[in-house]
């Protein structure tokens, strides 16, 4: 007779919950998983787009919430997938403080990479260049292209009387503030920023050296930088500007008027004169050099440092005219007497004659 075998109840719960334990595992594990591809997913799958660039700068104004930035990267296209940054941006807590500036992003870049990035406020400064400025309302808009400060607010500080006090100018001087040369800027600069840095950057030109030149001279800041103004729309040619500035100089200490043409263009506002002719040294101004001796109120335009240092390097010299020369190279004759300097004004236009320039 065959012996029934019985099942122990208690092997039976054993493996029921060894099945249990092992689903939890396989859950807890897939669960795991799922989290841990969402994780590498919002943090290091390529989120940024650039285009058909293969990178492109991001401006975050001052003042800007997480909502603007949103917006910015939104209107833009920079992102592919915004909630996957907006998830990493509030685990960084970048979110909560948001850093104005200029930002270069790459194309393919993930999202910790950008919130890194935005979040340390390693900005990609921009290059300033400041040459070839005729008035500050010019200035104003090269400047404000480049920085955050706009046009309007640098103007209204180049403008302020009491403002441009602490800096020693004035309005109409403003132009001795400024060294031309090629700066490095953050762009979130302000326009009071702005004008700080520029005394900085003067103060360290006016160095030791040049400072000693200027008194052996016996001139001032303001004095050489509206001389070198002049210089800059005299002549093109660097190795003549010592030997003009000479001349000026030696107009002004015989109480001469300047004469200089450039000061008419500059009074009559019309930079489309070519030839400045008897009429135009009719205006009543100020900057009229033919009318009035000694030096105008203030700078022309912002001067090279090429100009400032001829000024500075003047050639010691008798000459009391100057004139352009006969084959139109952009060159002067330059001459002691008023006889010697006729003739060579006679031979110029005769060749602006010959060559139909009127």
């Amino acid at each position: 007779m065959t012996q029934k075998t019985r099942k122990n109840p208690g092997s039976i719960k054993k493996t029921s919950y060894s099945g249990l334990w092992y689903i939890l595992i396989l859950l807890v594990l897939i669960s795991l998983g799922g989290w841990g591809f969402h994780y590498y997913q919002s943090f290091f799958r390529p989120n940024v787009t650039t285009g058909v660039q293969p990178s492109a700068y991001l401006y975050i104004h001052t003042g800007s919430d997480f909502q603007v930035l949103k917006n910015m990267l939104s209107d833009h296209h920079f992102l592919q997938d915004m909630k996957s940054f907006e998830w990493v941006a509030q685990k960084k807590k970048y979110d909560v403080k948001i850093r104005p500036g200029r930002y270069k992003i790459r194309d393919g870049m993930n999202n910790l990479e950008l919130v890194n990035l935005l979040r340390s406020g390693k900005q990609d400064p921009v290059r300033l260049i400041l040459q070839n400025v005729r008035n500050p309302e010019e200035l104003a808009g090269k400047v404000a292209a480049q920085i955050e400060g706009d046009s309007i607010s640098i103007l209204h500080l180049l403008r302020d009387p009491g403002y441009l006090r602490e800096f020693g100018v004035g309005p109409v001087t403003v132009f001795t503030l400024f060294i031309p040369n090629t700066y490095e800027f953050l762009w979130n600069t302000s326009a009071d920023q702005f004008i700080r840095r520029m005394y900085k950057e003067r103060q360290k030109f006016w160095n030791d050296e040049r400072l000693t030149q200027m008194n052996q001279e016996a001139l001032d800041i303001r004095g050489v930088i509206i001389l070198a103004s002049i210089l800059e729309k005299e002549t093109a040619k660097n190795t003549e500007k010592p030997v003009i500035a000479g001349v000026y100089l030696n107009r002004l200490r015989k109480g001469w008027p300047l004469q200089a043409d450039p000061t008419l263009i500059f009074a009559w506002n019309d930079y489309t004169i070519k030839r400045v002719l008897n009429k135009h040294k009719e205006i009543d101004s100020p900057y009229n050099t033919y009318k009035y001796t000694g030096l105008p109120p203030g700078p022309i335009c912002l001067p090279s440092v090429s100009s400032i240092d001829a000024v500075l390097n003047y050639e010691h010299h008798s000459y009391m005219y100057f004139c352009a020369k006969d084959d139109l190279s952009g060159y002067h004759n330059f001459a002691v007497t008023l006889a010697e300097h006729n003739r060579n004004a006679a031979r110029y236009q005769a060749a602006l004659k010959r060559s139909n320039i009127y």
